[in-house]
């Protein structure tokens, strides 16, 4: 099998700023993606849910008339913040499910690992973002979500 990928990431852009910029609209509008998945940082809060929700449904309504599947990538928070995975992990939930959109578990997936094993070594040393080992298990939750599509 054959993929195709492009990325779109930036340093502290959300979901809005890349709607904003309008570098996505034309991409989803002038290429065939079978998928299309979007990451939001912080995301445990209100206002993270409210970007989940409304920001990544104005990207679900381009999707749909492109014929491309919308797909979550549900985050983690860092360590510092880990009793805020309950709300990370319903955010993305209630956001796929208002959306129509697929749902990426790759939060839940951090969360089980570290439930199984009480270690840490899916975060880098900033504690934040993934060490090898975490971006390994993220990209294989993902690509496993999007195969079973």
């Amino acid at each position: 099998m054959k993929v195709k990928t492009l990325m779109l990431a930036y340093p502290n852009y959300a979901i809005i700023d890349h709607w904003n910029d309008g570098e996505v609209q034309k991409y989803i509008k002038s290429e065939k993606f079978d998928y299309v998945v979007i990451q939001q940082g912080p995301s445990s809060q209100s206002e993270g849910r409210r970007m989940l929700i409304e920001d990544g449904n104005k990207l679900q309504k381009l999707c749909e008339q492109s014929n491309t599947q919308l797909a979550y990538f549900m985050v983690w928070p860092s360590q510092t913040y880990y009793y805020t995975f309950d709300g990370v992990i319903k955010n993305h939930k209630d956001a796929a499910e208002k959306n129509g959109a697929i749902l990426c578990p790759v939060g839940e997936a951090w969360r089980a690992y570290f439930d199984n094993n009480k270690e840490y070594s899916l975060y880098g040393p900033d504690g934040f973002h993934p060490s090898p080992k975490g971006s390994r298990l993220a990209a294989e939750v993902i690509v496993d979500t999007l195969l079973k599509e």
